[in-house]
Parts: structure tokens; sequence; C-alpha cells
């Protein structure tokens, strides 16, 4: 059975907003550099950058963060393969993601390769460096299934008020189930139940400096 996409509205004529959590889909300002702030400055990337090196993410959505690591990773890394596997619940449809994507620059190409071959419907697939895995289903039962392992996470599910169940403790233990040695996460919220779950899951937690109205996010890197 094909996995229910997200209802959405649209904002500014580009930006979708999600109806079931009343939340756009990336930041008014500026998605791209919110997503280059604190999912690569959060994870200290481009520099820890190397061939697999693998990213987790909650949330796949319009596939921003995805295109911002994947051009970073092409530009540090090139000949080598990104590996970015994400979980999502409610995937945009092929037409709405062609949609958001109007409001992204090409990427050098990337941004119409993810478009052409998205369906809506996740699964695998092999692009010019990199190889994508979107698994749908709720991430409470399809992460613990996972056996993979990240080196960095992208925690971008909608804010934690509106959207509890992806950043609940105990997702946040199998998020760290699932993080390599001296694996990070980063994400744009700084509310104190996810600190302390990720705090609990084992993270090592720093409260810094946000991105544009946003006083302040979170980084995180694995003890030991």
């Amino acid at each position: 059975m094909q996995q229910q996409s997200d209802p959405i509205t649209w904002r500014d004529g580009n930006i979708p907003v999600s109806t079931r959590f009343d939340d756009p889909f990336f930041s008014l300002d500026d998605g791209i550099a919110e997503t280059r702030h604190v999912f690569l400055t959060g994870n200290d990337l481009p520099a820890r950058f190397r061939d697999a090196f693998a990213i987790g993410e909650l949330g796949f959505g319009t596939g921003l963060n995805l295109l911002v690591a994947w051009d970073a990773f092409a530009t540090a890394m090139p000949g080598a393969t990104l590996h970015f596997t994400s979980f999502e619940a409610f995937p945009l449809s092929s037409d709405d993601m062609a949609r958001a994507h109007r409001a992204f620059p090409s990427f050098d190409g990337k941004r119409d390769a993810l478009a052409a071959a998205w369906t809506g419907t996740g699964g695998s697939f092999d692009l010019p460096g990199l190889r994508l895995n979107v698994i749908l289903g709720d991430a409470r039962a399809t992460l613990p299934a996972w056996t993979g392992r990240a080196d960095a996470w992208f925690l971008d599910g909608f804010a934690p008020a509106k959207n509890p169940e992806l950043w609940s403790p105990e997702l946040m233990a199998e998020v760290a189930a699932h993080t390599a040695p001296q694996g990070t996460a980063a994400t744009y919220t700084a509310a104190g139940d996810v600190r302390r779950g990720l705090a609990a899951a084992g993270f090592e937690v720093q409260r810094v400096q946000g991105f544009g109205r946003k006083r302040h996010m979170t980084r995180a890197r694995i003890a030991g």
C-alpha cells in the first residue's frame, strides 16, 4: 500500500506548509542557509566527509537537506559516494516536490536529478556520487529495524510541540543506537525535552547559536 502523502498548502507561491503539522517544510527566511548552518556546521561538515560517509535523517520533506549535503559532499569529495538514509512518514508527491524545488537553485543538476527519480513512494536511488535510501513509515517502527549506522544525523522533524512522536526519548535512544563511533547529531530545536532525550541516550549535548530568528539550536556527539 502506498504511503499517505502529506497534505500541504503553499505560502508565497513555492514554500510548502504541512497542514497535518501546521509547519513549513523549510525556513521562510532562507532554507538553504538554515540547512548549512544547522545540519552541516552543526555536524562539523564538510570537514568530516570521507568516501561512504553516512548521514541519517529524520524527516525527508522536500529533500532540501539532502541536496545541500550532496552538493557540499560532491565539492569536497569528488569521485566519492555519500550514503544518505532518511526516514519519512508522510512523503511529498512528485508534483509537490517539483513545485517546492522551484525555490531552490539547481545544485549543478542535482535538484532535477532528484526530482526525476522521486515518485513519492520512497525507496533506494543511485545517483551520481550518492546512494539515497528513503524509508517510509513511522520512524518509531522503521528506525529500530534499520541495520545501518550514521556518522551524522540530521534531526529535522516538524516542531516538537506539533510532532512530539519524532522527538521522544525512545526514538532518540534509537538514533544513538544507530550512530557510528564519534558520530554526531544536529537539530534546529533547542527544546529542553529533546536535549534531555539526547543526553539520556548517550550523547554529549550542546546548545549553540541558532539560525535567523531561532536563538538556539542543538548539536550533539555520541559519548565515548
